[in-house]
């Protein structure tokens, strides 16, 4: 029987606790490989931002992926969240394959509830996509107040479905200031457990974090603190290279950090991290937005050679010389584009990289079954800070905004990415405006990219951020399984 949540206020919907499930969610994978082979994902949970934070509030919409359906590439399902001012950002399913790990099994939860917190309200929402997926519902919210009481923490932003509960980065303090960290919210009811860490050790700045969980070691980015953040990137923290430019490597299961992975101070913004699926494999990629050298942009492969942790580039992108007449105010001086890597996407199989470069207006793909010598397989280009690239199903019009989050479906075979970065941001880079979009491109075998000219998705009055496809993608499971 639906339970009602005695910590959420009364206008709030009733919360269902979590049912035990007499079956494993089929969602479920215990490998990589049996993701792959899973039934193609229907729908895709997009979460976007009023961009002025006032006219009105965030939301989730849903967007219909099946390509038979006759609502394709269309939003059939909206829900409002009740707040002003959240900036929905990146967000994350409450269980997935990790649940079947060996040493924290969690067997009778099911894939249903969406964690999504505000990046700049620090409250969180669950969302609970059944039993209609089009038709989303708030079950519980976790007030501003009840995270920082509990971890010391504010602005929380990644979220991953971890084996022993839901585990949620946050970027700073309550003051907007460090540090930045981890918490874990209960699998069940979604109390607040408390802050992840034991001994943070050097540990300061925070951004993503993943895991290679079968060598119980915890991988952390490094942005910036939120004060110098949320109103737009600070030029002169900048150019003093105060934002964050370190990986670090903790013990996953006594929460100690161990190693601090130095890529030097001009590489600014190490951001997206994205391991290695098959649990037997120890390498993983990290994008650097920008170097101050040459405003080019980059992505690391970390790896564990005898026992130690390392990284070393793999991909450098350059900058494009640019008419200041046609750049932002914030590049003008420089007469040139940044890539500015802002999202990546790692295939279940290991075999190919996706990077978004939200300054140029490319989302790339790389062949990285040699992980240390990648190779450009295929640029799509749309939208861009100086090229402004139509979608080819309105070639006359151009587009601004460009390839930012991108996820990709568990088979590989197709690929979704939106245009929007962080309210502030956007008007920094994009001063007159950011049009949203959504698309959808077919990733073929032979590593060629292709939009697909059906899907166009765009919105009035929201900006496009995050990704979700029901049943799991590529940036949203864990596997405990060789494949």
């Amino acid at each position: 029987m639906p339970e009602t949540d005695k910590t959420a206020s009364p206008s709030r919907s009733p919360f269902r606790r979590p049912q035990f499930r007499w079956k494993t969610d089929p969602t479920f994978y215990p490998t990589a490989r049996l993701a792959m082979e899973s039934p193609q994902e229907r729908y895709a949970y997009v979460t976007a931002i009023a961009p002025d934070h006032k006219s009105r509030t965030d939301s989730v919409f849903v967007v219909d992926v099946r390509t038979s359906s006759g609502s394709f590439g269309k939003v059939i399902g909206q829900i409002d969240l009740p707040d002003f001012g959240d900036e929905l950002h990146h967000f994350g399913w409450n269980a997935c394959s990790t649940a079947l790990c060996p040493y924290a099994p969690h067997p009778h939860l099911e894939r249903r509830y969406l964690i999504a917190p505000g990046l700049r309200s620090s409250r969180i929402h669950i969302i609970d996509t059944k039993p209609d997926p089009t038709k989303l519902e708030i079950v519980k919210t976790i007030e501003p107040n009840e995270v920082l009481r509990r971890t010391g923490y504010s602005r929380p932003h990644t979220v991953h479905c971890g084996p022993e509960g839901i585990y949620v980065g946050a970027l700073g303090a309550p003051d907007g200031e460090a540090p930045g960290g981890i918490f874990l919210l209960d699998h069940y009811d979604f109390n607040v457990l408390g802050r992840w860490e034991v001994d943070r050790g050097p540990q300061e700045l925070a951004y993503d974090f993943w895991w290679h969980l079968c060598q119980d070691t915890l991988i952390t980015s490094e942005w910036g603190t939120p004060n110098k953040i949320e109103n737009g990137i600070d030029p002169e923290h900048l150019l003093s290279s105060g934002y964050g430019h370190r990986l670090h490597i903790w013990n996953l299961r006594s929460r100690k950090h161990q190693q601090v992975i130095d890529l030097g101070k001009e590489n600014q913004m190490v951001l997206e991290l994205r391991p290695s699926h098959d649990p037997t494999n120890t390498f993983g990629f990290a994008g650097v937005v920008v170097s101050l050298e040459d405003l080019s942009a980059s992505i690391w492969l970390w790896k564990r050679n005898d026992g130690k942790w390392g990284a070393e580039k793999v991909i450098e992108i350059p900058a494009e010389p640019a008419d200041p007449q046609i750049l932002p105010p914030i590049l003008k001086g420089f007469k040139a584009v940044p890539p500015l890597i802002t999202d990546l996407n790692l295939s279940l199989d290991d075999k190919w990289l996706y990077v978004s470069c939200w300054g140029t207006g490319e989302l790339r793909r790389y062949d990285v079954s040699t992980p240390d010598r990648p190779k450009l397989a295929s640029v799509l280009q749309i939208g861009g800070i100086g090229r402004r690239t139509p979608h080819p199903s309105q070639p006359g019009i151009a587009l601004n905004g460009a390839p930012q989050m991108v996820e990709l479906s568990r088979d590989g075979k197709r690929l979704y990415f939106t245009n929007s970065l962080y309210a502030a941001w956007d008007e920094q880079f994009y001063p007159d405006g950011i049009g949203t979009w959504f698309v959808r491109a077919e990733a073929n075998q032979d590593g060629s990219l292709k939009f697909d000219r059906d899907f166009f998705v765009t919105s009035e009055s929201h900006r496009f951020h995050q990704v979700r496809l029901d049943g799991g993608d590529t940036s949203s499971d864990s596997f405990c399984y060789p494949s």
